[in-house]
């Protein structure tokens, strides 16, 4: 080994940490710059050609009493060995005190970074040396759970799209695959309106981006299951909840039963099948004005102003609303309430409010292009928009940034229950052969702690329950997650514990920089200080994935995400702008 390398020797030997203690600094000038923190050593471990490779974690003078001979301790963490040339994860001995220690040059990071043929998806180059690719394992990077993680400014926005622009086959503005389109499924929940402008190209490039907004989607009521029905209808904390709930209930049945029982076998209070929500209203309105008639012929049955006696409400109450006789206690007209008469008066309030907010169109009044209904019969069509199969695109966007905040966690419940179940009924059919899903998908959450939180509020109960079950369970049916946000301690904690791959960009809140210490999969400890200090579009990659522990510059995506924040001063010194109310205004208040 050329002495002009070796930068000290081994001084402390433990698991998980070693002290290289250099000689004289002024031996180690020439390669002070590659002597960062996250930077990688070798260490001797006794047998010839056999080397530890170790990351550095920390670095401190221990003799300064004289400038020209004080020494330095580098603190670095072993990660992996190196043996005829060929780099492997792991170590099985622990270098002995005096054995030397090297800087590692350009040829020998690319034996590591470059030579594995497992590793084979760029995802930028490596900061401490620009010519060193970074490349990582595709497959475990998408088939298991990624967490994007980095303050505002950081570059998310860009180092998300350049992932998934890589993935499926974009290259500086230009379609790779626009004569043979390959499998990939993205579906990436947008709740800023920014990813779309990340996968818009020339037509001539044959991409099409499927992208669903507030006016596009497809999202029928009928579809919701049990709690997400009672989530946008029902108010948990009305003393008479579980009567509205149990009556709604009711009547949600049977209306799915009176559409759809000459097909369906089976039929629950969650089965996906079409119900009218306006006759579930008739139907609880007629409940809570029923007036039972009392007088010997009236056989204790609910009683119409006309007489007309109600034998089956299911019959009669979903049709219409209807005009109840007076109450009565004189002996041939002797009538009285329902048992939940006035029972309901608020829940029936709010279910007309809820239908007739034209916010809410995308969720309860969903039309065809004939003006009709959508049905049970057209759930195939609804499913393959999701998934991209409508027009045949690889990135379904859903633009959320027009979902009414009060319904955004129903929403991205909805969608990603749905998506999940598509892959698990799926994979079981494969399986019943011997095969495994062909159709992988990745969902990416966007801005996530806006709809996953950390916290156990109400609001947020049905889209957290969907996407941690996806979370937990998603890997097996070949749909996995990429969480997105810039506050990672405010995400629920079950979904980022089941991340095995972190992309960690400049952090600088002090309570994320801690959870994510405590959430990465290998024990890098003080690596993760250098957090603060990134520059945009530096991360440090983490995980399954990654060779080893390594911080990499990513390339800007072209074309690029709508993220770039607004350069106020630059904008305040150009002259006065006069602008458009009346446009504005229009599109606030959605004029035709």
């Amino acid at each position: 080994m050329n002495k002009e390398t070796e930068i000290g020797k081994v001084y402390s030997s433990e698991i998980g940490q070693i002290i290289v203690r250099s000689n004289e600094i002024k031996n180690i000038e020439d390669v002070k710059n590659k002597l960062g923190i996250g930077n990688l050593i070798k260490i001797g471990d006794g047998n010839l050609d056999n080397y530890i490779i170790a990351i550095i974690q920390n670095m401190k003078i221990v003799d300064s009493t004289d400038e020209d001979t004080c020494k330095l301790d580098i603190i670095v963490q072993p990660i992996g060995t190196l043996s005829s040339e060929k780099f492997q994860r792991g170590i099985k001995i622990l270098p002995l005190p005096c054995e030397d220690a090297y800087h590692i040059d350009n040829e020998l990071l690319k034996v590591i970074f470059e030579n594995n043929n497992d590793f084979n998806f760029l995802i930028g180059h490596l900061s401490q040396n620009q010519e060193i690719k970074a490349l990582v394992d595709g497959d475990k990077l998408f088939s298991k759970h990624i967490a994007v993680i980095g303050s505002t400014g950081s570059g998310k926005s860009c180092v998300v799209s350049k992932l998934l622009q890589e993935a499926i086959g974009f290259e500086n503005g230009i379609n790779k695959n626009k004569n043979n389109q390959k499998n990939s499924h993205i579906i990436l929940f947008d709740i800023h309106s920014e990813y779309k402008n990340a996968f818009l190209l020339d037509d001539a490039e044959k991409f099409n981006l499927n992208l669903l907004d507030v006016n596009s989607l497809v999202l029928p009521y009928w579809l919701m299951n049990s709690e997400e029905l009672e989530d946008i209808f029902i108010e948990s904390n009305e003393s008479n909840s579980h009567n509205q709930i149990s009556i709604f209930k009711q009547a949600v049945i049977m209306n799915k039963k009176k559409y759809n029982s000459s097909k369906y076998h089976d039929i629950n209070y969650d089965s996906p099948l079409y119900f009218n929500i306006h006759e579930v209203y008739n139907y609880i309105y007629n409940i809570n004005k029923e007036v039972i008639g009392k007088t010997i012929n009236d056989n204790n049955l609910p009683k119409l102003a006309d007489g007309t006696l109600i034998e089956s409400r299911e019959d009669k109450y979903f049709d219409s609303i209807l005009n109840f006789t007076e109450t009565s206690t004189a002996k041939d007209t002797k009538a009285s309430n329902g048992s939940f008469f006035g029972e309901f008066n608020r829940f029936c309030s709010r279910l007309e409010t809820k239908l007739s907010d034209d916010r809410l169109a995308f969720l309860l009044k969903t039309r065809k292009d004939d003006n009709t209904d959508y049905k049970s019969e057209d759930f195939e069509d609804i499913m393959k928009q999701f998934i991209g199969y409508i027009n045949k695109s690889n990135v379904t966007i859903i633009d959320l940034s027009g979902i009414p905040f009060e319904v955004l966690s129903i929403t991205v419940s909805l969608i990603s229950r749905l998506i999940f179940d598509f892959a698990f009924n799926y994979s079981k059919i494969k399986h019943s052969k011997n095969l495994l899903n062909d159709i992988p998908i990745m969902l990416v959450c966007e801005e996530a702690h806006n709809y996953i939180p950390n916290v156990n509020e109400a609001q947020y109960k049905s889209s957290k329950k969907s996407i941690e079950r996806i979370a937990k369970e998603g890997r097996k049916y070949g749909l996995s997650l990429m969480v997105v946000s810039q506050r990672p301690s405010e995400v629920s904690e079950t979904i980022m514990a089941q991340c095995n791959n972190f992309i960690a960009l400049r952090l600088t809140n002090i309570n994320d920089q801690n959870y994510i210490k405590n959430l990465l999969p290998d024990n890098i400890g003080s690596i993760c200080d250098i957090l603060p200090s990134l520059e945009p579009g530096e991360a440090l990659i983490v995980g399954d994935s990654a060779l080893i522990p390594s911080v990499v510059k990513f390339e800007l995506p072209n074309p690029q995400p709508k993220s770039e924040t607004v350069k106020f001063l630059s904008e305040w010194k150009k002259e006065w702008k006069d602008i458009e109310f009346s446009d504005i205004i229009k599109r606030w208040r959605k004029e035709q």
